[in-house]
C-alpha cells in the first residue's frame, strides 16, 4: 500500500467499489476526490462516496494537522458537511471496511 494516505485511501475505495459492483449492482457508488478544502486554504483532502439512488453520502477527510487519523461522516447528498465527524486511526481502514460501510449505508 502507498505511503501517501490519499493514494492509499483511493486504492481502498477503488477496491471496495469493484466489490460492491460485483455483488450489489443496484448501489453503484460514485467516488470523487474533492480539492475544495485545499484550494480554499484548509490543509485537508476530501473523498466523497455517493449513492445516487438513495441520495446518501459518505464523506472521508484526511487532515494534514491530524496525521494518521481518518475523519468520516454519513450524511445525505443534500446536507452540507457538518462538524460532527467521527474519527478512526487511518491504519484501521481497509477496503473491506469501506465495502461494509457502502453496503450498509447505501444498501
Amino acid at each position: 500500500m502507498s505511503e501517501d494516505p490519499l493514494k492509499a485511501l483511493s486504492e481502498m475505495a477503488s477496491e471496495a467499489h469493484k466489490q460492491i459492483q460485483a455483488s450489489h449492482e443496484h448501489i453503484n457508488p460514485v467516488l470523487e476526490v474533492r480539492r475544495g478544502m485545499r484550494d480554499s486554504g484548509i490543509p485537508a483532502d476530501v473523498m466523497t462516496i455517493d449513492c445516487l439512488r438513495t441520495r446518501r453520502r459518505i464523506t472521508l477527510i484526511l487532515h494534514d494537522q491530524q496525521p494518521g487519523v481518518l475523519l468520516y461522516q454519513f450524511i445525505t447528498m443534500e446536507e452540507e458537511v457538518g462538524n460532527d465527524f467521527q474519527n478512526m486511526a487511518f491504519s484501521d481502514m481497509d477496503s473491506q471496511k469501506l465495502f461494509q460501510w457502502i453496503e450498509e449505508y447505501f444498501g
